[in-house]
Formats: C-alpha cells, sequence, structure tokens
C-alpha cells in the first residue's frame, strides 16, 4: 500500500482556485441557487486541525491532477487537466442537497513524472477526510488513483473492526496488469489485490476485446466478478442489480470507482481509451443509486477525463452530474 507523504504545496498540492467556480448571477433574496455559491474551500491541511479550530463540510472533491500513469500506459495523456475541467461544470449546476455541505480540497500534483509521491498524497488525504467523517469524491486524472485510493480507505476503516472492502468498479477495463517496472493506470487493482487479503472485486461493463487473455486470467485466479457490457442494458437491469446486491452484501464497506471509459463514447469521447460500445449514463446511474442506497459506500473517484479529447464538454459535463448525483443519494 502507498505509504504517508507529506503535503508539500506547490510540489504535490495545489489549493482550490476560487476562480474556477462561477455562474449565472441571482436573485438575493431567494438564496444560493448554483454550486459555485454553495461550494466551501479548503486546504488539504486543514484536515489536521480537526473540527477544533473549522467546520469541516459533509463531502470533499479531491482533484487527481497526474496522467503519469496514462503515459506510462502508452495512453492519451491530457487526464490531468480533468478536475480544473470538472470543477468549471459543476460550479453552474443547480445545487439541490439541502445541508449538505461540500468542500473543494484541491489537486494532488505530479511533479518530474513522480507518480508515487502523488499516490502517497491522495493516500494520506483521503485516509484524513474519511477519518474526519467526511465522504470524499476524488476526480482523476488518470485510473491509477485507485491504487492510492484504496490504501487510504484501508487505514482510515482499519480501527473499526470490519475490513472487508469491496470494490465496484465500472469499466470497460480490468485494470489488472501485472507491475512491469513501474505501475501505471492498467495496474491498479492488481497492485490492490496482491497487497490485500480482505479485498472483493466487481468490474461493471468489461468489454472483452479490451482486456488480453492473460488479464481473463488474472481475473480468474484472484475471483474477479464481472459483467460484460453487452449485459449491461437495461433489458437485464434486474439480473445486474442482483448480482451487484450479492456483492454489496458480502462486503463490510463500499469503495466505488467509476472510469469514463466505460461509458459510450458517444456521451464520453473525453477520455484516453473511448469505446461505443459501452453503457449509456442512464443505466448507470440506475445502478449507482442501487449502491448508494447500500449505505455501505465510503469513498468514490471519478477517473480518466481528459478535456484534451472531449467534445462540447460532454465528458466533462458527465462527470460532473456523476457528482452531483450521488451526492443526492447520499441524501435518500
Amino acid at each position: 500500500m502507498p505509504s504517508e507523504k507529506d503535503i508539500v504545496e506547490g510540489i504535490n498540492y495545489k489549493a482550490p482556485q476560487k476562480e474556477l467556480w462561477t455562474g449565472r448571477k441571482t436573485n438575493p433574496s431567494i438564496g444560493n441557487q448554483y454550486w459555485y455559491q454553495e461550494i466551501q474551500f479548503f486546504k488539504a491541511n486543514n484536515l489536521a486541525k480537526g473540527g477544533e479550530r473549522i467546520k469541516l463540510p459533509d463531502v470533499a472533491l479531491l482533484g487527481y491532477a497526474c496522467d503519469e500513469g496514462v503515459r506510462r500506459n502508452m495512453g492519451r495523456v491530457g487526464a490531468k487537466e480533468g478536475p480544473v475541467s470538472f470543477r468549471k461544470k459543476i460550479a453552474s449546476l443547480p445545487f439541490h442537497h439541502g445541508a449538505i455541505s461540500v468542500g473543494d480540497f484541491g489537486d494532488i500534483l505530479c511533479s518530474d513524472q513522480d507518480m508515487e509521491n502523488s499516490q502517497n498524497v491522495l493516500s494520506n488525504v483521503v485516509k484524513q477526510l474519511i477519518s474526519s467523517s467526511i465522504f470524499p469524491i476524488v476526480i482523476g486524472g488518470g485510473h491509477d488513483l485507485a491504487y492510492a485510493h484504496f490504501g487510504g480507505i484501508k487505514n482510515a476503516v482499519r480501527s473499526t473492526g470490519k475490513s472487508k472492502i469491496g470494490i465496484i468498479n465500472f469499466d470497460a477495463h480490468f485494470d489488472l496488469r501485472p507491475v512491469d517496472e513501474k505501475s501505471n493506470s492498467g495496474t491498479p487493482f492488481n497492485q490492490i489485490l496482491s497487497e490485500s487479503n480482505d479485498v472483493d472485486y466487481l468490474v461493471v461493463g468489461l468489454q472483452k476485446q479490451s482486456n488480453t487473455k492473460e488479464l481473463f486470467n488474472i481475473a480468474k485466479t484472484n475471483n474477479v466478478q464481472y459483467i460484460e457490457n453487452f449485459d449491461c442494458v437495461f433489458s437485464n437491469i434486474e439480473v445486474v442489480k442482483s448480482t451487484l446486491l450479492q456483492f454489496i452484501e458480502r462486503n463490510d464497506y463500499i469503495y466505488l470507482s467509476i472510469d469514463l471509459d466505460g461509458f459510450s463514447s458517444a456521451y464520453a469521447p473525453g477520455v484516453s481509451a473511448p469505446s461505443p460500445l459501452g453503457f449509456s449514463p442512464m443505466f448507470a446511474f440506475d445502478l449507482i443509486r442501487l449502491i448508494m442506497e447500500s449505505k455501505k459506500v465510503v469513498s468514490c473517484d471519478i477517473a480518466e477525463l481528459n478535456p484534451l479529447f472531449d467534445v462540447d464538454n460532454a465528458t466533462s459535463i458527465l462527470a460532473a452530474r456523476l457528482a452531483d448525483f450521488i451526492i443526492s443519494c447520499r441524501l435518500g
């Protein structure tokens, strides 16, 4: 698992940028109506102070501005710009979350291609967020963030006496590649399964033509469950829901990971590895609601947002709507 790394502003961390949060003007007599009016701003080192001096939010948005793992995996770089593009789009959405408070905790950076340092910082911040009773939503950035994210979750729940963590990953890929010299965006779940015993892994939307025979063998060896993309249709949704419910039932905590390349490129062109054969947003949202209603989701992320290849900001808008929807599900 990643080690805990100190935050060094300007090197591996950037404080939230208030100028990204803008939107249309509203009638002051009605009160706040948009995300840009409700968002609060915190530096990650505020967490060390706890609630003694500042009131911390219920939900944290944390960027992982790193696509070094994508580069190592020979993918299309650009996902390091994902967190900024995400904020610009969610800022202008109407805010319908009542008294739930949301904080922008800035971005984890990657300097000198040192992805491992970025992962260590992310793991540390995620642990502190969960330990402070804050629900993290991590925005990437390459899916290599999952290795660090899981490490933070594991360290945060270690003292609870419940240790079984189930990972539900909406993704076209297993991301189970063996580590060859250095890890990358295709290796995180192999790393997790290799280093942890109390972990369960389920992939939703897997595409056979995006995964080699070796990866299927690794999945079988590690008892990885998967639901293929051709089964991710509304005519089959009750079967998929049944599989998810059984998975959730046997785990103490759920880590929800959403790789945007699992969606059809008609909805998510702005990713490293787009495919026209992914699932639809409405299908995914229906399942996400079911997962969130379990009350077992301890943290989540939205990975592989690549604005450099987006069309009309469609993928950034989808990522924003996903985060907004996940928060609305926590109200239920």
